[in-house]
């Protein structure tokens, strides 16, 4: 169902961490005019872990509003409290959205059953689409093959997963276990340089950060790949080696994703949740340098 190129949008912050819509508008309607498969919104590039609930359940009202049917409007509701969770996707679901993608529980490391109680319960609470999120440097817990795949049987609502694990054996593991049974369900790889491995493997995209700065060379690959121009897969696949360096530029990664979508010429603002600072100088020059390395306008 969600396949290709699908971004999780940076939320547009000011100075005082407020959500600021004519920035968010400027963003979604550059992404969308971009051509992307989907826009995901509150993944983890979104910073939906410093939101307050009230500040989530008014900006989902503003996504699906200003998306408008262009293109399919993805809600991370996920987090530790399952009754939130639940709550967010079904007002996902009661203003319009295509889908929800949701993170494991985070801080204890849970077993199985404790996961699969998780992800059905709110499975249960919706008819939307769900995609399982998985993201263990974050969350502590792998979900595991064999669990994705009964997730997937169990549920006819759970749709697909987005595997950011930085080994492109687990993603295609997944892929072997869930589609032998599964064939529809969707594996999207959550680093951007996995998106040819996930491709070559049988996957069916990525969902990942530097989408929101150049969404262009992710859409040239797939539409490279599947005319079987590899010389150009190849081409973008190094220009994105480079870019992924943008993510050691700070700690979190969030403000240099920000900063970098600014350079590219967005007037929108730099800022992210507190307590993640600005860029120096320095940070910024490195953005820079690695966009000429790139061949970035």
């Amino acid at each position: 169902m969600f396949k290709g190129v699908l971004s999780p949008v940076i939320t547009v912050v000011d100075e005082q961490g407020k959500i600021d819509c004519s920035g968010n508008e400027i963003l979604i309607h550059y992404l969308v005019n971009k051509g992307l498969d989907g826009l995901l919104f509150f993944g983890t590039m979104g910073e939906f872990f410093a939101f307050t609930h009230e500040e989530k359940k008014e900006f989902i009202r503003f996504a699906v509003r200003t998306v408008n049917k262009r293109t399919p409007v993805l809600i991370g509701t996920g987090g530790t409290v399952i009754e939130e969770a639940m709550e967010l996707t079904q007002l996902a679901e009661q203003e319009g959205a295509d889908g929800v993608v949701v993170i494991s529980p985070y801080y204890f490391k849970l077993d199985e059953d404790s996961l699969y109680r998780y992800f059905a319960a709110i499975a249960e609470s919706t008819s939307l689409p769900v995609m399982l999120y998985n993201f263990p440097d974050r969350t502590n817990v792998n979900l595991s093959p064999e669990l994705v795949l009964k997730l997937a049987k169990d549920f006819s609502n759970i749709i697909g997963i987005k595997d950011t694990v930085d080994s492109i054996s687990h993603t295609r593991r997944l892929i072997e276990v869930v589609k032998s049974e599964c064939p529809d369900f969707s594996v999207l790889a959550g680093f951007d340089e996995y998106l040819v491995p996930n491709l070559l493997a049988g996957g069916d995209g990525v969902l990942c950060g530097l989408t929101n700065i150049v969404p262009e060379i992710f859409t040239q690959i797939m539409a490279s790949y599947r005319s079987g121009d590899f010389e150009r897969v190849q081409t973008e696949q190094r220009r994105i080696g480079i870019l992924m360096n943008i993510y050691n530029v700070s700690q979190p990664f969030v403000p240099a994703i920000k900063q970098a979508v600014k350079l590219r010429g967005l007037a929108i603002s730099p800022y992210a949740k507190k307590p993640a600072g600005m860029l120096d100088d320095s940070q910024i020059n490195q953005i820079k340098a690695l966009f000429r390395q790139a061949n970035i306008e």
